[in-house]
């Protein structure tokens, strides 16, 4: 299996603590990879870091090829990019913002071409926000704001997405939809990245990469046994994962 994105020995000292140890990481290109773990475990820094977004030592790779040697440009093409808790002009139009994304594939000062329209009018459309495509980032609630950065990033077209918690300010509903778009993202050979914090719909992904106090405990495939351990293992045995109608699901363990 070809690895997407790879890490080396990558160590991330932030504030004078170390926030990532010595990881060793491949995450399998086409495949939807999910990192979760308890708070300050380090999922956020090492999506950053995966980036290229953290300064750090070891080694980063894209397919294959040392970060470091990558343009911006390169960068831009390669990896579409949904932060936490992002913030943008709130009087831009929805448009534009998605529009946005279409930036790594235009020439310096061009003008958006008609593929770049139908791809934003396509992300918009899959993100379920096109009809305020007029409005303002301001017209609109926090939860719809993340649908639009979503479009935004899906706009791009980039072989890799990272998203770090992008279910936040989603309602249930809307969950199930962003769940459906990763979906349409892995049928178009898209590598998919995200950290969450909802376990349950983590262990719809196909692997999980499950972090401790800044290191790599277990990466698995989500539906095995030892990945459900070492996700119940790092919360303390609080939780549980049971089967459930051809599902799993996340109890408290009582």
């Amino acid at each position: 299996m070809i690895a997407a994105l790879e890490t080396r020995q990558l160590n991330v000292l932030l504030g004078g603590r170390h926030v990532l140890r010595n990881i060793d990481l491949q995450i399998t290109a086409g495949r939807w990879t999910c990192v979760v773990g308890p708070n300050g475990a380090g999922k956020s820094s090492l999506l950053k870091a995966l980036a290229g977004l953290l300064p750090c030592s070891g080694q980063v790779q894209w397919h294959g090829q040392p970060l470091a040697t990558l343009t911006r440009q390169q960068r831009a093409l390669q990896l579409s990019w949904l932060g936490q808790g992002e913030a943008s002009t709130l009087d831009l139009r929805v448009w534009d913002v998605t529009m946005l994304g279409r930036l790594p594939h235009q020439s310096w000062l061009g003008a958006p071409t008609q593929h770049d329209a139908q791809m934003v009018e396509a992300a918009l459309k899959a993100t379920q926000a096109w009809d305020w495509r007029d409005r303002t980032l301001g017209e609109l609630s926090g939860g719809e704001r993340q649908r639009v950065l979503l479009a935004r990033a899906m706009a791009g077209n980039a072989p890799t997405m990272l998203m770090d918690e992008p279910l936040s300010n989603l309602d249930p509903p809307h969950q199930v939809d962003w769940l459906e778009q990763v979906q349409c993202l892995l049928a178009q050979g898209t590598t998919v990245v995200s950290v969450l914090h909802e376990i349950g719909m983590a262990l719809h992904a196909d692997d999980i990469v499950v972090m401790h106090e800044g290191k790599v405990v277990h990466h698995g495939v989500s539906s095995h046994a030892a990945t459900h351990a070492a996700i119940e293992s790092v919360f303390g045995q609080r939780i549980r994962i049971l089967q459930l109608d051809g599902q799993w699901v996340v109890l408290p363990r009582v």
